[in-house]
Formats: structure tokens, C-alpha cells, sequence
């Protein structure tokens, strides 16, 4: 999974980058308005695979992993001067966007839009992905009327008018200034539509960083959207506490009375809000957390182990996180008929454990 950190020059991205990645990237360049991407992998923080590490004691332990990407070089009028096919076809990839929004002052750092307006900022980047997309679905359109003068009637006419039909109602959405995930698909819409990249289709984590003081984002922005969360956050206090060793990291917080930092929080956000789940595996030999959609099949589960656990599936031994803690052990999970065979349609859910029983 891959998020995007996206917002305006100046909107303090690469401190949020360098909080979720324990980065050191400069903060304090202004923009050269070049595109440009910077890439980190970092463990997404669950203290159920703690808890099974402990319970188990093996090896290795390992935790579901997100990619975040730091893009610098959006701005107002990116519609209008246009991306090159590589840069578009690269932010179309992300899973998923976080749009950080400046809420604090600083003199030593100037405001691109000349004051601060977290509300007008989320707004002016918005209408300009809402344009892209624009753009992007009336030349869709284009090519699809062409095909149909050539389609002779049938199948093929057809499912053209109904693909047509599909980006003219996303088309009289975004001249409404609509995100299209606002809008609601039929699965065969959805899955017609993955292909494109639309980037207001996709989901959307809104970061206000706060500066000095913590606030509820609802103080500086109004943003109610389909699969769009909204938080706040201290973000130089953030990247100051993910820079420190763990021992430090850990007085400081206890000083500052902070449980959990909120770049924690923030992850675990960003991998539900793409509609992502873990199920584990445990063992001596390692004790692991691995990434699935939610819903998805057993089967399914077991390709992302090993195609080979997919192909020759057989059953599936399934257990509940909270049945094998509070059981103590797998030995005892079963005398307590907590651990169940499952076939290859079983929706996986979030914090299963499974063994996969296979033949190849």
C-alpha cells in the first residue's frame, strides 16, 4: 500500500514525512515547484503482533508494512500547466492520499497564498485534482463516442453506451466540484474504473497540523466526504519524538503526558482508510503480520503467504486473536475449541490467525 503526502508548498509535508519515517529530509527548502518524490516503508504499529511476539517468542518478528511518498511540486494551477504522462501515471498509483494542511504561523516561513486558510487550502488543491480528473473523464468521453460511431450494433455497442453513460454521470460530478468517491458505484463500475487513476476517487486522510498547540480539526477545516478521515496534529512535536531513540522517545512522551504518538494513530488510519486488515501467522520461527483487503477469502489470505499455500489449499486453521490470548497458548486454544477449520471461502477477518493446510 502506498500514500501520498500531498498539500501546498510550505504546508510542512516533509516534517509529517520525516515523523512517519524517522526522516531527516531539509524542511525549511521553499518549493522549486519541480515534481519530485521521496519514498519510505515503515512498519505499521500493532501491539497485537507485540502482544503474539511475547506470547511466542521467536526469531523474527514482523510487522504489515505502508508506503508513504512525500510529493513535492503540487500547486494551484497544476491543472492548467498540465503533468507529464510519467508524473500522472505516478500519483495515479497511490492507494490512497494524505493532504497535509498548515494551520499554524511562522514568520520565517511564508504562506504560497499569502495567508493562512487551512479551509481554502484543502479547496484550492481539491479543485485542482476535481479539474485533472475533469479533463481526464471528457477525454474519455471523446474516445468513447468515437468507437461507438464505429461499433456496429450489439454486445460491443452496448457496453460502450454504458461505459458512456457511467462518465457522463462522473463528468456532471465533477463540474459540480464532486469528488467522484462521493459517488456510488455498482462493483462492475468500480472495478471498470481502477484503471484509470481518478484522483478524487480515491480515499483521502486530511492532516491538519496544528503547530504548537493541539486542536480537533473541526477548529480549521469542514471536509465531510465518503472514505475520507480527518485528524490533527503537532507535527514538529512529532518528528521531534520519532527522531529520538525508543528509551528517550519514551521520557519524553511520560514528561509531555503523550500515551501513543499521534503519527501511531495516524498510520493505523491511513491503512483502515484504504480498506486494508491483518491476519498473522505465528510460530518459532517468526511471528508475522500480513496485509489483505478486508472481505477477502482464505484463499486468498494464503496466496499473500505463498502462491504455492493458494494453489494447494486444503483447509485453513483459524483463530481469533482474543481467543488465543486469552487461552494462553495454541494447546490450549484448541482444548477450548477456539481453533476451527475453514475452507477457502472464509472472509478473513481482521486479527485472525492462520495455518494454512496445503498439497502441491
Amino acid at each position: 500500500m502506498e500514500l501520498g503526502i500531498i498539500g501546498l508548498p510550505n504546508s510542512s509535508k516533509t516534517t509529517i514525512f520525516n515523523a512517519l519515517t524517522r526522516g531527516d529530509r531539509p524542511t525549511s527548502a521553499t518549493s522549486s515547484g519541480k515534481l519530485e518524490f521521496h519514498t519510505a516503508v515503515v512498519d505499521v504499529p500493532d501491539e497485537r503482533v507485540d502482544a503474539l511476539s511475547a506470547l511466542f517468542k521467536p526469531r523474527k518478528t514482523t510487522y504489515a508494512k505502508v508506503t508513504y511518498t512525500d510529493i513535492a511540486g503540487l500547486d494551484t494551477g497544476m491543472a492548467q500547466k498540465g503533468l507529464s504522462g510519467q508524473l500522472r501515471h505516478r500519483i495515479s498509483q497511490m492507494d490512497a492520499f494524505i493532504h497535509v494542511l498548515r494551520a499554524f504561523e511562522d514568520p520565517s516561513v511564508s504562506h504560497p497564498l499569502g495567508s493562512l486558510n487551512p479551509q481554502r487550502d484543502l479547496e484550492v488543491l481539491e479543485q485542482e485534482m476535481i479539474l485533472l480528473d475533469l479533463l481526464s473523464a471528457q477525454s474519455r468521453l471523446e474516445r468513447i463516442a468515437e468507437s461507438i460511431k464505429r461499433a456496429k450494433k450489439g454486445e460491443e455497442r452496448q457496453a460502450l453506451e454504458v461505459e458512456q453513460a457511467l462518465f457522463e454521470r462522473m463528468q456532471t460530478a465533477l463540474e459540480a466540484e464532486t469528488p467522484l468517491r462521493d459517488l456510488d458505484y455498482s462493483e462492475e463500475e468500480a472495478n471498470a474504473l481502477r484503471g484509470f487513476g481518478f484522483l478524487t476517487l480515491k480515499p483521502v486522510l486530511v492532516l491538519v497540523n496544528s503547530g504548537e498547540e493541539l486542536a480537533p480539526p473541526e477548529k480549521f477545516v469542514a471536509y465531510h466526504h465518503r472514505d475520507t478521515v480527518v485528524m490533527s496534529l503537532q507535527g514538529k512535536l512529532e518528528m521531534e519524538i520519532a527522531q529520538l531513540e525508543l528509551d528517550e522517545a519514551t521520557v519524553f512522551m511520560d514528561e509531555f503526558d503523550i500515551a501513543e504518538p499521534a503519527l501511531s494513530r495516524m498510520i493505523r488510519a491511513s491503512y483502515d482508510l484504504v480498506g486494508l486488515q491483518s491476519f498473522f501467522t505465528v510460530g518459532e520461527d517468526e511471528v508475522r503480520a500480513w496485509t489483505v483487503r478486508k472481505g477477502a477469502a482464505a484463499v486468498e489470505a494464503a496466496g499473500a503467504i505463498h502462491s504455492d499455500l493458494a494453489r494447494g489449499f486444503i483447509r485453513a486453521e483459524v483463530v481469533a486473536y482474543a481467543d488465543l490470548v486469552a487461552a494462553g497458548s495454541m494447546a490450549e486454544a484448541k482444548k477450548a475449541a477456539a481453533l476451527r477449520l475453514e475452507g477457502k471461502d472464509y472472509p478473513v477477518r481482521d486479527g485472525d490467525i492462520l495455518h494454512v493446510r496445503f498439497s502441491v
